[in-house]
């Protein structure tokens, strides 16, 4: 078993996801003490959740994230954890965004993107091949006995 994957009582998993979602209205406001606000946010909310923050990419527009999220967890709950707990903590620590008429109480832009960060197809397809042939293997060892 390769040290990439993790462990819960009855489940051996590595479910990676690379998610992006950008600020409402796209706007270039994720810089300076905001986009520090943002990936400190990330970091703890993650730890918190029993997620593992891989790559972490913030940009002025848009933020980037790869992270592990044990199988017993759902990723939109995990980013309406994100999008919520970040906005309100944004809010409270930059009163002036609050002000503008156009955010309203909602710094994110509505949804998301989500994509699995899975193996390698070859890889797969390798490993399918070489159960099939160790299970002819033990086939032919039982019809010998």
């Amino acid at each position: 078993m390769s040290s990439r994957f993790r462990k819960l009582s009855h489940t051996i998993w590595h479910c990676q996801y690379h998610i992006v979602w950008v600020p409402k209205y796209r706007f270039r406001i994720l810089r300076g003490a905001v986009k520090s606000a943002v990936e400190s946010g990330i970091q703890s909310i993650c730890g918190y959740s029993g997620c593992e923050v891989v790559e972490l990419n913030v940009q002025p527009d848009h933020v980037h994230l790869v992270v592990l999220v044990p199988p017993k967890k759902s990723i939109s709950e995990l980013l309406g954890r994100l999008k919520g707990q970040i906005s309100m903590k944004i809010f409270q620590q930059f009163r002036e965004l609050r002000k503008k008429p156009y955010w309203g109480n909602h710094f994110w832009a509505k949804g998301y993107c989500v994509d699995t960060v899975g193996l390698d197809a070859d890889m797969i397809r390798r490993y399918v091949r070489y159960q099939e042939e160790k299970e002819r293997q033990l086939e032919q060892l039982q019809l010998v006995d």
